[in-house]
């Protein structure tokens, strides 16, 4: 036991002697794997880098998107408001835009065209009245009674004798027609400027209006720009005329808008008769393949229809009689063989509904509807509705009221200036119009004779005023205040109003033109009346100016 005890110290000792970190070598050499070592430590360190440089990637990339998700939800948070302004914006806008509806609606209900009825409106309206001295009443009445009253005499006894020729007219016509196909024409009535007794200006001419039908079974069903349907702008005032059978389209019935089985058969219409073809259309004077009347069609008709009759009566008649224009259906002129001759306008019509409006082919002698968009548009005429409105405003007016002496004088004026300076855009019937407007407008007292001069300034301030604007607005469309006596179609008071002036807006030389001879028949008025009225002083005589 103690030799081994003391084995295990010696070795022990030998052991701890020989340890090379108590008693290094001097001359030791480096153990042959230190280089292993060094390249593992260095590929450690690399590796350790490049981790080093993954995480602050990743860290790069997490701010990043981080970033990114923070500028999105600004982003979100701005559209959001903005979206809630754009909320607040179309709610204003719809506010805005219904109270401007509101607005509209009074303003043609209660002031629809405005009158500029005060006395001191004379100063606002431009620079036309500055310097124009309009003729003084004594002036007014003695050129009214020797240059109108004079000429106009003789109109009533023409009215009479064209009348009676014209119905005796229509009686042969609906002789040599026939009865089964052609188309049924009625009895004629006078319109326009001589059965409202303000013409003064010669030729006097007769306009006469012709309503027909067609001939059973068929009808017209008439379609103008305010019953719905869209019509362009420069479609206003016109409309269309059917032609249809008159069990077509009966109330109730659904064949045209639901697919029938082929073994089914409607009681009301039958395969046969809803179909035609386009040769009896256009017996019935429709545009070809189509069921719409043609405005040519049926001028080609009315010629060749008055034509026969007139070859049937001639011989009763101690005269000639010819169309006088190729471009109006009924331009009629009767030649005595004294030389004489009387001009009268027999224009087929066709009636709107139960009313007295007319789908009116032609205007002769007129631009009002120059420019038709087609001959299957045909213009609606308010001249019956005109003529009665005239009537039943001068029943409540004072004795010899001065309504219908303004718009002679104005009628007269501007003819003659249109003389001088060659014809213009505007016509006696904006003329008439204007009177219209302020017959409505103004107190019955306003219009007493004596009051001539003020009402013709009126007229004048009115008429420049609609110039400036470029709006002069028809009487009937559009105007809630027509009086229900004349028992006027409520479906053209609520249309909107329908402005006589938005052809000139796009024409600007034609607008140019109008307001040019408006202003020269302002500066010559005195010198245009002086002339024509005797024993007016020298001093009050101007030279006339011609552009």
């Amino acid at each position: 036991m103690p030799v081994g005890l003391f084995r295990v110290c010696l070795l022990v000792i030998t052991a701890i002697v020989n340890h090379p970190l108590f008693f290094p070598k001097e001359n030791g050499t480096v153990p042959e794997n230190t280089e292993e070592i060094i390249q593992k430590m260095k590929e450690r360190e690399e590796s350790l880098r490049l981790e080093q440089l993954r995480l602050e990637q990743e860290i790069a990339d997490q701010e990043a998107t981080q970033k990114a998700l923070e500028k999105a939800a600004v982003v979100v948070e701005e559209s959001k408001e903005e979206k809630v302004r754009w909320d607040m914006w179309t709610a204003l806008s719809m506010v805005i835009f219904l109270l401007i509806e509101l607005w509209r609606q009074d303003f043609q209900e209660g002031n629809w065209q405005d009158i500029g009825g005060e006395e001191d409106d004379m100063a606002v309206l431009g620079k036309a009245f500055k310097g124009v001295a309009l003729p003084d009443k004594a002036v007014l009445a003695s050129f009214y009674e020797k240059r109108i009253l004079g000429t106009t005499g003789d109109m009533a006894r023409m009215r009479e004798m064209v009348e009676g020729f014209a119905d005796d007219l229509l009686e042969a016509l609906r002789s040599v027609c026939n009865r089964d196909a052609d188309m049924e024409v009625e009895d004629c009535m006078g319109v326009g400027s001589m059965y409202e007794n303000w013409r003064v200006r010669k030729p006097f001419v007769c306009d006469l209006i012709v309503p027909f039908a067609p001939p059973e079974p068929y009808c017209f069903r008439c379609q103008t720009w305010c019953s719905g349907d869209s019509f362009p702008p420069d479609e206003q005032g016109y409309g269309t005329i059917k032609v249809c059978r008159a069990d077509e389209d009966a109330p109730g019935c659904i064949c045209d808008k639901t697919k029938l089985g082929e073994d089914m058969l409607c009681l009301l219409h039958s395969q046969v008769s809803s179909t035609r073809p386009s040769s009896e259309m256009e017996d019935l004077l429709c545009f070809k393949n189509t069921q719409y009347l043609d405005a040519d069609q049926v001028m080609k008709w009315f010629q060749i229809a008055v034509t026969k009759a007139w070859n049937r009566i001639s011989h009763k008649y101690e005269f000639d009689l010819s169309f006088s224009l190729l471009d109006s259906p009924g331009a009629l002129k009767i030649k005595f063989k004294s030389g004489k001759s009387i001009a009268f306008n027999l224009t087929p019509v066709v009636q709107y509904e139960n009313s007295d409006v007319y789908f009116i082919s032609h205007f002769p002698r007129s631009s009002l509807a120059a420019d038709i968009p087609s001959s299957t548009h045909w213009f609606l005429t308010f001249a019956v509705y005109e003529r009665r409105f005239i009537q039943l405003v001068s029943k409540r007016l004072p004795a010899n009221a001065c309504h219908v002496s303004c718009l002679q004088i104005l009628s007269f004026l501007h003819g003659k200036q249109c003389s001088l300076t060659g014809p213009s855009g505007l016509t006696n019937y904006h003329l008439k119009t204007v009177l219209l407007h302020l017959l409505q407008a103004r107190p019955s007292q306003d219009w007493a004779p004596e009051k001539l001069e003020a009402r013709l300034q009126d007229m004048l301030k009115f008429l420049e005023k609609c110039l400036q604007e470029k709006k002069l607005y028809h009487f009937f469309i559009g105007n809630g205040k027509v009086p229900a006596e004349l028992g006027f179609p409520i479906i053209f008071q609520r249309a909107e109003p329908l402005n006589l002036f938005r052809p000139f807006v796009l024409r600007r030389d034609i607008y140019r033109k109008m307001v040019d001879t408006f202003h020269e028949m302002l500066r010559n008025m005195s010198a245009l009346i002086n002339e024509y009225t005797v024993h007016i002083p020298l001093a009050h005589t101007n030279g006339i100016r011609k552009e």
